[in-house]
């Protein structure tokens, strides 16, 4: 007769030896040890082997080569181009958009000097593609950096602030000339030399002039707030206004200078900034309060082209000397390309399509960026193809 107690104790040891297997086994192999149940008392232990029964394992999954679209773009443009990205990644699970954003003229030069590979320009003044991309020559090919280019995006320039501004309770479209420049009040402007939001806010500031009837109003805000003067010229042709190659304000100065105008919104919203020029876009974007500029100052209406006309900027700017940049006041336009030496221009032309398109122009407006319609195109004939199809009007000169 068996002894119950050491059939138990052998198969005790058979189940402690198939749980020491089991660990063994390598899961991704599909291959699981069971243990025998307990024999019943005086049933003898079979000696066959186990049987083993397949892990329901999944299938390993097979990493997604992902392609780089580089993408530049004007500051002011970073949070509609996110939600962009997103969306457009999620159509092409193959494509990993690296976008970067800078002010407008930092953003050309990071194509035109730098070299840099870029697949996406998007500038938030139109003017700066044919200006700087245009005139310069890729080094490695002799052809120009862009031929081509779309303008696609309008807006309105404004002044933001918060609740903590000082005369924040007072300030509104009749007296904000006024109260920016009053004593221990700070303003933050884009440097103009790196950002079209700068030379457009000196435009809006000497437009203003005329509106309200107040001559000089410019050279009230920016007189003695510079170590090298901006110089203001007018003759019965208009306004001339000279950007120095250095700008450094003064100590005590109560404007503040940054070299892309998002970088003045952490400064409002920390109180080191009481009131900063920016576009509507961007305020509304960042829930910030704003006083709304009369269409005859916030260079966002057609209906004002002729008046913003009247406004001239020119950089006296080293780095720009066999080019002479010259901006003439007119309503604010984005443009965009695709350099000539981008390393994807079908993956390029792709997100253009997209950013045009109903997907894209819904996610624009969801971020308060109104989407031009007609699209305005210029050297149409370089143009990809399948872009050629929306232009629907050429650029206004």
């Amino acid at each position: 007769m068996h002894n119950p107690r050491s059939f138990f104790c052998l198969w005790l040891q058979i189940g402690l030896l198939a749980a020491v297997l089991a660990g063994c086994v390598n899961p991704s192999k599909g291959v699981q040890a069971t243990v025998a149940p307990l024999p019943a008392q005086g049933e003898p232990i079979s000696t066959n082997p186990v049987p083993t029964t397949p892990l329901a394992t999944q299938p390993a999954a097979i990493p997604v080569k992902r392609t780089p679209l580089v993408v530049f773009a004007a500051g002011s443009l970073i949070l509609p181009f996110a939600d962009l990205e997103a969306a457009f990644e999620a159509q092409n699970l193959d494509v990993d958009v690296l976008s970067e954003y800078h002010g407008s003229i930092q953003v050309m030069r990071h194509v035109t000097d730098i070299h840099e590979k870029i697949d996406v320009v998007a500038t938030a003044d139109h003017s700066l593609i044919p200006m700087l991309m245009y005139a310069t020559p890729d080094p490695d090919t002799g052809l120009p950096y862009a031929s081509w280019y779309i303008r696609f995006a309008g807006n309105r320039l404004a002044l933001a602030y918060t609740p903590r501004s000082k005369f924040a309770d007072e300030i509104s479209d009749q007296n904000w000339y006024e109260v920016i420049t009053r004593p221990g009040v700070r303003l933050g402007i884009a440097d103009p030399r790196f950002d079209a939001s700068g030379y457009r806010a000196l435009m809006s500031l000497n437009l203003a002039e005329g509106f309200y009837g107040k001559p000089g109003l410019l050279n009230g805000v920016i007189k003695d707030q510079f170590e090298y003067p901006i110089t203001v010229f007018e003759d019965d042709s208009g306004t001339e206004i000279t950007v120095p190659e250095i700008l450094e304000t003064k100590t005590g100065s109560g404007i503040v200078i940054r070299g892309a105008s998002i970088e003045l919104l952490a400064l409002l919203e920390s109180g080191d900034l009481d009131y900063a020029f920016e576009y509507e876009s961007v305020i509304r974007q960042h829930d910030l309060q704003m006083v709304a500029l009369p269409d005859a100052i916030n260079l966002g209406s057609a209906a004002q082209s002729q008046n913003y006309d009247n406004v001239v900027i020119k950089l006296d700017f080293r780095r720009f000397a066999s080019l002479k940049p010259v901006f003439r006041g007119e309503p604010i336009g984005y443009g965009i390309t695709i350099p000539s030496n981008a390393p994807q221009p079908e993956l390029a032309r792709r997100f253009i399509e997209f950013l045009l398109g109903p997907q894209g122009r819904q996610i624009m407006l969801q971020n308060y960026q109104t989407i031009l319609d007609p699209l305005q195109c210029d050297g149409v004939a370089h143009m990809p193809p399948a872009l050629q199809a929306l232009c629907q009007a050429p650029v206004r000169q």
